[in-house]
Parts: C-alpha cells; structure tokens; sequence
C-alpha cells in the first residue's frame, strides 16, 4: 500500500506549500529513500513543473539545492463576470497578470453571446501576454449567481436570465478552442463570486486565519467563507447566498429573486440606487451610489449606512455561527459609510465573545480580487496529488503491448 507521502503528486504538494524543499527535507518527511525521492522529483522536472535555486540550509557542505514549484510553466485564464462588465485576464501559476482587460459585458444577454465574447477576449489577451494556446492549463469563471461547483452550472440564479442549469464548463471550452485555438481538454472550473473573491483575499493576506469571511456588497450582496484552507459551499452551492436572508420589519421590499423582505433588496447597491433615484438622486446601478459616496452626497451616505447598519443585523448571527477571524466587506460599498453601518449594528448586537479575535476589514485586492480566487481555484485543483498524479501518467508514453514494434 502506498505511504501518505509516497507519489509525485504527494511530493509536488510538500514542495508547493513549502512543507519541504529540498532533496534532503523530502526525505525527513515522507520517509523514503534518496533514490526513490530522486525517481519522483525526475517526472516532475520532467513535466517542467518544479525548477531548482539556490539558497536551501547547508549541513557543512556547499548549500542545498532550493526546490521550487515553478509558476512560469503554463498559464491560467480568468475572468470575474458582473452584472454589466468583466474583468479578464491571463495569469501565471502564481496569480501574476501577463494581460489584461476589463469592460463592458452584460449578463442579461445571456451565456451564449458572453462566453463567446469572453473567449474572443481571451484570444486577444494570450497574444498580448506572449503565451501560446498550448500554455494554457486551465480556465478559472466567477459568476454573479450560485454556482454547483461539481457541474460547474449556475442554479437559479435571480440576476442572470437564460443561465440556470446551462453547461458554461463545456460551452466555454468550444468557444476557447474556436476563437482561441485552446485545446477542448483544458479544464473549466466554474465559481460565486463572493466565493472566489473570499479565496483570493484570504490566500493574498489572511492565508493564517482558519475561518475567513468576505461579504461582497456590490447589485446583490453574497458571502464567501474560507473554513481551514477551503471554500465552503454547502450541498450545492447555495452557501453564503446572505442578499436573500428575510427582514422581519421589510415585507414590501420586493427583490430580484421574486421574494419580499430580502436583505439584497433593502441593503444592495441596486436597492439604493432605487431609494436614491426616488428622493430625486440620478442613480442606477451600485457604481452610481459608490460614486455619489466618493462624492460626500448627504443622501448617499446616510442611506449607505443604514444600509449597513441593515447588514449588520444578519452578520451578527453569521459571527456569532462562524466564530471567524476575519470579516471583509467587498464590492462596490467597500470603503464607505457602509461598513461604518456594519460595524456599528455587528458590536451591538453579536456577543463579546464572538468578536473578541474578530478583524473587520475592506478588500485587500480590489477588482483583481476574484481573479486571484479563480487562479488559485484552478491550480489547487490541477496540481493537488490525485490530479498531478492522473496528469503525469497521462502524460507518460504508454509501453508497447506484446507484438508491436519497439
């Protein structure tokens, strides 16, 4: 039987999360020969996915060999997909951007014409970036909707018309191969937003706190949770779905999603561009409100941080659930009046207990948040054991069968 620690994938990983690197460490931890650790680390090489540096701990001798997993080998391709605009780009295994670009792109056109602008996009942003079709490792999405991480398919979303239950992975790989030239194998991993933008930030700068929180305020308001080191999504994807948790007092506040009450429809951006337009205030979207904030309108801000006073009531209950060692507000409200709101209801009404260790922070990485997660979704997810195992014998030239010519 094999040991924890005994394949190339196993010794990928120990190198990656720098558990071990170098020859030596290896050894120490997995327990297995010189040779044995020497056969593993050759496929590595082999596939190009480790490099070697200078500077690991000398015994006496000339300084250890540095092992490194090496982020320049192939590419990823991200995109963070809004309601009215995108963010794009081509990134290395690190989650540096080589090309980039943002614009407009509506979600209610619907999946088919997106994703092919999408994959034009992507065509222009490899050949910006230098890198070759067959660079590409994998593509990583966030979508503005629930996401079955497993299927990669939206479900129900009450923001975009035309995607539930469509097959975005595999329309996304025929329209890359059209527009692109990218290989239809090349994997497409599919997530939330506020899901992928909680796993950005908390790798970025919080990759220490066990139980991480991000509450993405933005057209809806959607939560990501990092609970030790993963993405929690509940049965189906459905977890974090915050904008739709009913207010008691708010029964005429009618939301996207068909239902009343809902926190999205009192506290989002979209909710106040409504009150604001109402009072006579030009606002349509939560960019307009974000800009009447940076601005200092009274009307704004005072709504913004009732707003946020409203998101604090539901948050207190999800602080004093979670326990977590950081709650950051994100979106469009982030930096705002909103989070004074936040955290004025959340001291109130959550227990002492619940936020003695608790960090109330704003986004680290801004618009580039959610591109980090989704680098970082795809590479975890490829060069995890089981998956760098399965690609390395993939990869390996199969040996001729009894018969064939050598």
């Amino acid at each position: 039987m094999a040991t924890p620690w005994s394949t190339a994938g196993h010794l990928l990983e120990l190198i990656r999360t720098g558990q071990a690197n170098t020859r030596t460490e290896l050894q120490s931890v997995t327990g297995l020969s010189r040779s044995t650790v020497g056969q593993r680390l050759d496929q590595l090489f082999a596939a190009g996915w480790l490099r070697e540096a200078a500077g690991g701990p000398s015994t006496g001798g000339r300084p250890s060999v540095r092992l490194e997993f090496d982020p320049g080998h192939a590419v990823v391709l991200a995109a963070d997909l809004d309601t009215t605009h995108a963010r794009a780009a081509v990134l290395d295994l690190a989650g540096g951007v080589l090309a980039e670009r943002a614009g407009v792109l509506l979600i209610d056109d619907g999946p088919e014409p997106v994703l092919d602008r999408l994959a034009a996009w992507f065509a222009g942003l490899l050949a910006a970036a230098g890198a070759a079709p067959s660079a590409v490792c994998g593509v990583g999405l966030s979508l503005p909707g629930p996401v079955d991480w497993t299927s990669g398919r939206v479900v129900r979303p009450p923001i975009m018309p035309g995607w539930d239950g469509y097959p975005v992975p595999e329309r996304t790989q025929e329209s890359l191969n059209r527009h692109a030239g990218v290989d239809t194998a090349v994997p497409v991993l599919v997530d939330n937003d506020a899901n992928l933008m909680g796993l950005g930030e908390q790798r970025g700068a919080f990759a220490d706190c066990s139980t991480f929180v991000l509450v993405k305020v933005s057209t809806g308001i959607g939560a990501g949770v990092v609970i030790d080191g993963g993405v929690f999504r509940g049965v189906d994807g459905g977890a974090g779905d915050l904008g739709h948790i009913r207010l008691h007092d708010q029964q005429d506040a009618h939301c996207m999603c068909g239902s009343y009450g809902c926190l999205a429809a009192v506290a989002s951006g979209r909710a106040l561009a409504g009150r604001l337009a109402a009072l006579g205030v030009p606002a349509e979207s939560a960019a307009d409100v974000r800009a009447l904030l940076d601005a200092g309108s009274p009307d704004a801000v005072r709504l913004a941080r009732e707003a946020g006073k409203r998101c604090g009531e539901v948050l207190a209950t999800v602080v004093t659930l979670l326990n977590p060692g950081v709650l950051m507000i994100a979106g469009d409200l982030a930096e705002t009046h909103f989070v004074t709101g936040v955290r004025e209801l959340l001291y109130q009404r959550a227990l002492p207990r619940a936020t003695r260790n608790l960090q109330v922070v704003t986004s680290r990485l801004g618009e580039r948040a959610a591109l980090a997660g989704a680098t970082a979704m795809v590479v975890e997810h490829l060069y995890a054991p089981d998956q760098a195992d399965a690609r390395l014998a993939a990869a390996r030239p199969s040996r001729p069968t009894a018969g064939e010519n050598l």
